[in-house]
C-alpha cells in the first residue's frame, strides 16, 4: 500500500485544487439536502454540475466522446477528495451518474445514448434506480412488477407494479426499472430491465417520510404504464445480466455512513459533567472510543488498498462492501451511545438547542436506513463471506424453480 501521490497524480491533485479554487462556491449556497427536498432546491446543484461538466470534471473517467475527461479512476478520486474541501451544493446526480446512465451507456441503442449521456453529465435531467420492490427488500431478482407485451401487436410493453426506497425519484426525469417478464422461468432468468419516463401519467410517485424528518426514499406506482420496445435494455428475459452491471458500479458510486464521528464523540464528551470529571473519564465510553478508533483506521487503510490498486491501473473487488457495512453499524451504535451519555439532555434534538447542532440525533435517526439502503448488512456480509473469504456460498432452494411456482407466503 502506498500513501503518497505518483508525480503524476500529485500534478493532477494541483490543477484540481487550483480550479476549484477559483470556481467553487465561497459559501455553502444550498444548505437543504436535495435528496430530500423538492426539484426547487436543485439550481444551485445543477449550476455547479453543468460548471463541473464544461471543465471535464463531471464524470473523470467517461469516454471524451460522452463528455467526460477520459481520466483514469484515480483522477476521479483525487477530485473527489479535493472538491470535498470546498463549500459546493448537495449532489442529486450521484445515482444516475454511477448506475443508471452507465447501463444505458452499455446496453441501450447509439441514439438513446446520444439523447440522454449529454443532459445527464451536464445536470440537465436526473436518474433514478427502480429495483427494490415491498415483498423483496435487497434481493432484486424477487421482483414481481410485470411487463407484459400489448394485446395491440405494437411490440410495446405494459408495466403494472410497485417499487419502494427509490431515491430521488420526486425530481427525477427518468429511471431504469427491472421488471418481470416471464415467470415461468426462475427469478433470475425471467427478468427484464428498460428505461422510463418517470413523467408519464402512469408512474405516481409518495414520498416516504423518514424519523429523521428528511423524505428522499419514494414509493413508486406504475398503472398501465406503456413503454416501447426501443426503451428496453439488454435482451428479453436477461435482466439480471443488466442489473448486475447496475449494482457493480453502485458499490463505486454510494459511499458509506457520514454524520458525526468518534472524535466528535470525544470533544463533546470532554464538556459533558460526570461523577468522576466529565463523561471522557468513563471507563466504558473510553473502550468504545478506542473501539470507533480502531474501526476508523481500519476504514481509512481499506480505502487507501483501492486507491492503491485504481493508481496502479487495478480493479478494486468486492472488499469495498466492507465500508459500508462496518461504517453504518458504527455510525449506529455511536450516535446511541452519544445520546445516551447526554442523559435527561439527550431527548433536544433541536438544531438551536442539542450537542453538535443536533448532529448525534441526525445519525441515530437515519442509520438504522443506511443499514439497508444499497445492500442490507446481510447481504453484504454474504457478498464478504463468498467473494472475499472464499466461504461456502448460501444453499438456494429456489434456484431452479420457476417464479409462478414459488411459495408467496399468502
Amino acid at each position: 500500500m502506498d500513501f503518497n501521490d505518483t508525480a503524476e497524480e500529485a500534478d493532477y491533485r494541483a490543477k484540481a485544487r487550483a480550479w476549484l479554487e477559483a470556481n467553487a462556491p465561497k459559501h455553502r449556497v444550498d444548505p437543504a439536502d436535495p435528496l430530500s427536498e423538492d426539484a426547487h432546491n436543485l439550481g444551485p446543484a445543477r449550476a455547479w454540475q453543468a460548471k463541473k461538466a464544461a471543465a471535464g470534471y463531471a464524470q473523470i473517467t467517461w469516454p471524451q466522446e460522452w463528455g467526460g475527461a477520459g481520466g483514469t479512476p484515480m483522477q476521479s478520486v483525487i477530485f473527489g477528495q479535493e472538491e470535498a474541501k470546498f463549500a459546493t451544493p448537495g449532489n442529486p446526480f450521484t445515482i444516475g451518474l454511477g448506475m443508471c446512465v452507465p447501463t444505458v451507456m452499455t446496453f441501450a441503442d447509439d441514439a438513446t445514448k446520444q439523447r440522454f449521456v449529454g443532459p445527464a453529465l451536464r445536470g440537465e435531467e436526473i436518474w433514478c434506480q427502480l429495483f427494490s420492490e415491498p415483498s423483496g427488500g435487497s434481493d432484486v431478482a424477487a421482483s414481481r412488477t410485470r411487463a407484459v407485451r400489448a394485446d395491440d401487436g405494437s411490440g410495446d410493453w405494459i408495466i403494472n407494479g410497485q417499487k419502494v426506497w427509490t431515491t430521488g425519484a420526486q425530481f427525477s426525469d427518468f429511471g431504469i426499472v427491472i421488471t418481470r417478464t416471464n415467470p415461468d422461468k426462475p427469478k433470475h432468468k425471467g427478468m427484464t430491465m428498460f428505461w422510463i419516463d418517470m413523467h408519464d401519467p402512469g408512474v405516481e410517485v409518495r414520498p416516504i417520510h423518514q424519523a429523521s424528518g428528511g423524505s428522499g426514499f419514494n414509493e413508486v406506482y406504475f398503472t398501465d404504464v406503456r413503454v416501447p420496445d426501443s426503451q428496453r435494455l439488454g435482451e428479453i428475459d436477461d435482466g439480471w445480466r443488466v442489473s448486475l452491471v447496475t449494482l457493480m458500479n453502485e458499490r463505486l458510486a454510494v459511499g458509506g455512513s457520514s454524520g458525526a464521528g468518534w472524535k466528535e464523540l470525544m470533544e463533546a464528551a470532554r464538556k459533558i459533567p460526570a461523577a468522576n470529571g466529565s463523561a471522557l473519564n468513563d471507563s466504558a465510553l473510553r473502550e468504545k472510543l478506542a473501539d470507533w478508533y480502531v474501526q476508523a483506521e481500519g476504514l481509512k487503510h481499506t480505502r487507501n488498498r483501492t486507491m492503491t490498486a485504481l493508481s496502479r491501473g487495478q480493479t478494486p473487488g468486492p472488499e469495498s462492501s466492507i465500508g459500508k457495512v462496518v461504517a453504518a453499524t458504527q455510525m449506529q451504535d455511536l450516535a446511541n451511545t452519544a445520546v445516551e451519555m447526554l442523559d435527561q439532555y439527550g431527548i433536544l434534538s433541536d438544531p438551536e438547542l442539542a450537542e453538535l447542532g443536533g448532529a448525534f440525533h441526525g445519525s441515530l435517526l437515519s442509520a438504522p436506513g443506511l443499514r439497508i439502503a444499497g445492500g442490507t448488512d446481510e447481504i453484504l456480509r454474504n457478498i464478504i463471506a463468498e467473494r472475499v473469504l472464499g466461504l461456502p456460498g448460501d444453499i438456494r432452494v429456489d434456484k431452479d424453480v420457476p417464479f409462478k411456482d414459488m411459495p408467496t407466503g399468502r
